[in-house]
């Protein structure tokens, strides 16, 4: 056989085997003898829903805000499967909020402890812990008019000028609002000058006073401001009007002043209700707000779980944690002197016995 006739038959032989290979290999291109699963028919792993954290509800007063969030923070890392909604608000307007609209609250933290009982128990609550200290100041700014007169001796000179603008809260709403007007009357007692009050806060607004049985009664149902105050919902909105010039002077707490930068007159604790040694003095003056009457008194925080709340279990965690070694910390580097220990009223619960004082 020739060499050429060779090569042919060894061409023919290849295209042979290169056809017998088409014919064998299925039409979906699947290897005959392996057996395969079409893909509409592989079922996918099933993926895990994520876990549906307990949101716990804090109702507090505005003054707190920032020891708060460092106790949301806290509380979180302990419990991370809780989630801690802040809300803020003056101490009457969130209560009522809770009491009167009917708004679930796992924790109410209030700046004035007497509206718990007053307003709370024993529809809405039926215990109460004390946690916190605080004092009433006059801040300003470098801004300020007359901000190189102003102490504590000038103070009240310096509100009655006509082209200084100041401002509190609303005494409806905050208790800070209704501790100002009660520690301009008992400036009155403490600088022996019984028109500071009508040159200041009557001469600005509709309040007014009156005298009964050695008893200072300040008349706020009608808070209208009027001339150079104003009057906020809540105290802590008036950082930022004196932080931009809108206002000379506001009336705040010292605990929001420092968590503020804000520079500020420390005020004799005759007048500044900071002190129990002076109880007795406080309680010369009260206020009639739209809520009742509040009397002068010092400055305690008060604390509970209402009796609504979705997650009371988690609400006394919250507390323990404010009332022990973590939340005494915190309060006392936001200049909010704690209560230690913490003075508990009615039912307290089991857990949290260890750590108060009955009251």
């Amino acid at each position: 056989m020739s060499k050429k006739v060779s090569m042919v038959l060894v061409g023919a032989l290849l295209l042979a085997v290169v056809f017998l290979c088409g014919c064998i290999t299925s039409d979906d291109g699947a290897t005959p003898g392996v057996e395969t699963t079409p893909a509409s028919t592989v079922t996918p792993a099933p993926t895990a829903e994520p876990a549906q954290k307990v949101q716990v509800k804090v109702f507090h007063a505005g003054s707190l805000t920032s020891p708060f969030e460092q106790m949301e923070q806290a509380f979180e890392a302990k419990y991370p499967e809780a989630d801690v909604l802040l809300y803020a608000g003056g101490s009457t307007k969130i209560i009522k909020e809770i009491t009167d609209l009917d708004k679930d609250a796992d924790v109410l933290a209030s700046a004035d402890y007497l509206l718990i009982p007053d307003l709370m128990v024993p529809e809405d609550a039926d215990w109460f812990a004390t946690f916190a200290n605080n004092r009433m100041v006059l801040c300003y700014t470098d801004e300020s008019r007359y901000a190189d007169e102003v102490n504590a001796d000038t103070w009240y000179t310096i509100l009655q000028k006509d082209d200084v603008k100041w401002a509190f809260s609303d005494p409806n709403l905050d208790p800070c609002g209704y501790r100002t007007p009660m520690v301009i009357q008992l400036a009155e007692f403490y600088y022996g000058d019984d028109t500071i009050f009508e040159n200041t806060v009557g001469a600005n607004s509709e309040m007014t006073v009156a005298e009964a049985d050695g008893v200072w009664t300040i008349e706020a149902t009608d808070a209208e401001p009027k001339g150079n105050l104003q009057i906020r919902p809540k105290s802590v909105e008036l950082v930022q009007m004196l932080e931009s010039g809108g206002i000379d002077y506001a009336w705040e707490y010292r605990s929001v002043a420092v968590q503020n930068n804000l520079k500020f007159i420390e005020l004799p604790v005759e007048i500044d209700l900071s002190s129990a040694q002076h109880a007795d003095t406080y309680a010369q003056v009260q206020i009639n707000c739209i809520s009742g009457v509040s009397k002068g008194t010092p400055i305690v925080y008060g604390i509970t779980v209402p009796l609504n709340a979705k997650h009371p279990d988690y609400g006394e965690k919250f507390v323990e944690m404010l009332i022990t070694q973590t939340g005494n910390d915190i309060m006392a580097s936001e200049g909010q002197p704690p209560i230690i220990p913490a003075g508990g009223y009615g039912a307290i619960p089991d857990g949290l016995l260890p750590y108060v004082e009955i009251l």
